[in-house]
């Protein structure tokens, strides 16, 4: 049998073609929502409302379906799946957002580009409609990170962004909650609206925007606009978002610390998120879960209450919501 030789610079020239041709793009997108965690029971729950809280996250998963499953990226992804939970009043952020106890709304966002870590954040929002929306232009308009009050606002009207008149934010059960909240004189833990993506280019990213907490006083900010606390992504390990009772959040850089345990420990994106929200923060009192988009396209919810508004989608055509325990 007569060999064939081929000249070592022809072998070259060929290696050096077929390393130049194009990369086929990974085609493991995925996406997961979140709106919000804590007690929630479907004793409590209406079939009606379970219905339309169904129906609302299946829409925003429809939403981020249409740009994924087109090679979209994950950033428009995160912003648009966000602003239709914004626009909802079923979910503590936008429309829905709950109420100070002065009877006013503060709201609060942020988001995050796992290629590159760029990100941005806004807080103390009263006028504008879609806080996840500003939280981008401050990370791709601005030289900042972080944006608050007046001058967050100040930034979105030079950025030609749309503002409501406060009123928009009133719905009859969010107040509701207020007077009763008065009326014990203490604070109630609400959830956030997340999202949180992994586009065919193998890009991450995560947002969370939430109506903070219900009778909140001072000023006071959660862990959503909070980069490591309630938002991070970063392409070497995963794109998180939380929901829960921020004080714990932020101290326990949760979504961070997702992320570092996938770098540092070599820990699965399911390991770390259980570590993190059901034995760290779990021990220290802290309730609430997060939401997790892997770099290899795994999706895992954790959380250490009865129930979390939840959904994903992925490439593979697999896809569910959820609302109470594990076991659903």
């Amino acid at each position: 049998m007569k060999i064939l030789r081929i000249p070592v610079f022809v072998f070259f020239l060929l290696l050096l073609a077929a390393c130049n041709q194009p990369q086929s793009k990974n085609s493991g997108w995925a996406l997961a929502i979140h709106g919000g965690a804590g007690t929630i029971l479907k004793e409590n729950m209406t079939p009606e409302k379970e219905a339309a809280i169904k129906a609302k996250l299946n829409e925003a998963l429809d939403r981020g379906h249409d740009i994924l499953s087109q090679g979209g990226r994950s950033l428009d992804a995160v912003e648009q799946v966000l602003n239709i939970l914004e626009d909802s009043p079923l979910f503590n952020a936008g429309k829905g957002a709950v109420f100070t106890h002065d009877g006013h709304n503060e709201l609060d966002a942020s988001i995050m580009n796992g290629n590159g870590l760029q990100a941005g954040a806004v807080t103390l929002l009263t006028n504008i409609k879609n806080p996840i929306s500003l939280a981008r232009l401050v990370m791709e308009k601005s030289p900042h990170v972080f944006m608050a009050g007046k001058g967050a606002q100040e930034f979105a009207v030079q950025q030609g962004m749309q503002l409501v008149d406060t009123s928009y934010f009133y719905t009859a059960a969010r107040w509701e909650s207020l007077q009763e909240a008065l009326k014990k004189e203490k604070k109630e833990k609400y959830g956030t609206v997340g999202c949180v993506a992994l586009d065919m280019a193998g890009n991450l990213a995560a947002g969370t925007s939430t109506g903070g907490m219900t009778n909140k006083r001072f000023g006071r900010i959660g862990d959503s606009p909070v980069i490591g606390a309630g938002t991070y992504a970063n392409n070497a390990t995963c794109a998180v978002s939380a929901t829960g009772h921020g004080e714990f959040f932020i101290r326990y850089t949760v979504t961070h610390d997702i992320s570092a345990l996938m770098e540092y420990k070599n820990y699965t994106s399911r390991e770390a998120a259980e570590e993190v929200i059901n034995k760290k923060l779990a021990k220290a009192g802290g309730e609430g879960g997060v939401i997790v988009v892997d770099h290899l396209g795994n999706v895992v919810f954790a959380f250490n209450t009865t129930g979390m508004y939840r959904g994903f989608i992925k490439a593979d055509g697999s896809r569910d919501v959820a609302i109470y325990g594990p076991e659903e």
